[in-house]
This record gives structure tokens, C-alpha cells and sequence, in this order.
């Protein structure tokens, strides 16, 4: 009986325990688009900066680059959704959407069309791109994702001479799914991967020249802000049921105990 008490008190513990986590990995509620960019950047050091769960818009031309830059902290799995409007009346034309992480280098899609042709005439043509999970730590040598600033890069390849030029939109969104302890490491970044210079100067100094600042863009509640996961939750829960099981099995095997010891001739 004892042992059963004492294990319902560690299970209702970790219950409360748990809570915290379950509203960190809960789902976000899509944010207002009200204020959200209307326009894309020409290179990776002008590219427009936006929020997660933010859907962007820009106009273009067939031929140009658009670049977009976002957050993604550790633990979040981002996905990039882009919609391309194509003028009324085109050839056949490929659109291709990458994603680059804080030092520049292509980060593969886990999932997801990249790249799509759009058939001619066709209306509009739809992309994405799921990226791994962002992680905490990496070796040097690996090109893992890891927390900071990530661009996106939408272009079309392959243009027809008669094509380069014409007017195109773009609609482009970012999302996440909190991926928790599955995917946690014994390891942390000093730093998240952002640019050194941000697009605009957030303040001039007295001689009204540029002063060198951080990226303008950071998540909600901070960088990484997904310190709490399930994996804590699960190892205390594996701790507390070792230590009832070792609680039970001292008992079970120490036997009866033995009678006392009655002085003889008493």
C-alpha cells in the first residue's frame, strides 16, 4: 500500500510538472498579417526580414531573385510555403524555392516540392520546402540547421527570352512544428547564426552614419526559448519509477522478517 501511495504521488508530481511543457509545444495561433511585407529583397543582404506564422507579399519580374529572411530557434522544424501569380499569358517556366541557413549554406528539404514547372498559360504555381530539425549544437564539419537567421531565395530558371521581364507576385509564409525532446542535444550555440549587419540601421550615431547592429528579427519570446522539452518529463518519470522499482524489489526479496529471539528459561 505504501508503495502504491508513493507511486501515485511521484505520477501526479510529474503530471504537474508536465503542464509547462504541454503549453510550450502547444500549436501557435496564426498571427495577424496586418503590417506584414509587401515586398522582397534583391540579395541575401537585402532580404526582407519577416516573422513566423507571417504571410509576405511582393511583386516582381520574371527573372529576378526574391529574398525573405526569418527566424527558426532550436527544436522548431520550419517549413516555406510559396505561391508564384504568373502573368496571363507565358511559356512553360521553372520555379525553385532555397532556403539557406545563417552561414549561407543551402540547407536540403526534408520534404517538400522545391521545384515545380508551370505548365503554359498556367495561372499560378505552388512550392515548399520542410526543413530538418533545427539543433542546438553541430560539429563544425556538419551541416546541421542550427538556431538563427534563415533566407529564402524564390527564382525562376530557365526563362525564355520573351518571358524575362514579365510581372509576377509572390506569396510566401513560414510555419514550424515544435519538435520537443526527440530531438534535443547535450550541446548549445554561444551564439544564434544571425548577420553582423542589419538591413536598415536600427540608429544613427552623431555623425548620422550607419552603426553596424543585429538582425532586427529574433522569435516571440526569445532565442533559444525551447529550453523545456518532453525529454525532461520522461526522464524524471524513468527516474522515479527506477527508484519505486527498487523500493518494491528490496521488499519483495528481503523475505518475512525473522522472529525475535526468546531468552530461553523465560
Amino acid at each position: 500500500m505504501r508503495i502504491t501511495r508513493t507511486l501515485g504521488a511521484a505520477l501526479l508530481a510529474l503530471g504537474l510538472a508536465a503542464g509547462p511543457a504541454a503549453a510550450d509545444s502547444a500549436s501557435p495561433s496564426p498571427s495577424d498579417d496586418d503590417g506584414a511585407p509587401t515586398e522582397a529583397g534583391t540579395s541575401f543582404r537585402t532580404a526582407t526580414e519577416i516573422d513566423q506564422d507571417q504571410t509576405a507579399t511582393a511583386n516582381g519580374s520574371a527573372g529576378d531573385y526574391l529574398y525573405w529572411s526569418f527566424p527558426a530557434d532550436t527544436g522548431q522544424r520550419p517549413t516555406v510555403r510559396a505561391t508564384v501569380r504568373l502573368p496571363e499569358t507565358h511559356a512553360a517556366e521553372t520555379w525553385q524555392l532555397d532556403v539557406y541557413d545563417g552561414l549561407r549554406r543551402r540547407q536540403p528539404c526534408q520534404y517538400g516540392a522545391q521545384t515545380r514547372t508551370a505548365a503554359a498559360d498556367a495561372a499560378s504555381v505552388e512550392l515548399a520546402c520542410t526543413l530538418r530539425t533545427v539543433r542546438a549544437w553541430a560539429e563544425p564539419w556538419a551541416n546541421d540547421p542550427l538556431p538563427g537567421t534563415y533566407y529564402v531565395r524564390l527564382t525562376a530558371t530557365g526563362l525564355r527570352t520573351g518571358d524575362l521581364g514579365l510581372p509576377v507576385g509572390a506569396e510566401i509564409r513560414v510555419e514550424s512544428k515544435d519538435i520537443g525532446g526527440s530531438a534535443a542535444v547535450d550541446g548549445s550555440l554561444g551564439e544564434p547564426l544571425v548577420p553582423g549587419i542589419a538591413v536598415t540601421s536600427a540608429r544613427e550615431d552623431e555623425d548620422d552614419s550607419p552603426a553596424a547592429v543585429l538582425s532586427a528579427i529574433d522569435p516571440d519570446d526569445g532565442w533559444a526559448s525551447g529550453w523545456w522539452s518532453d525529454r525532461w518529463v520522461w526522464t524524471g518519470v524513468g527516474g522515479a519509477l527506477a527508484a519505486l522499482a527498487g523500493v518494491a524489489g528490496y521488499r519483495l526479496t528481503r523475505g518475512p522478517g525473522r522472529p525475535s529471539r526468546v531468552p530461553p528459561g523465560v
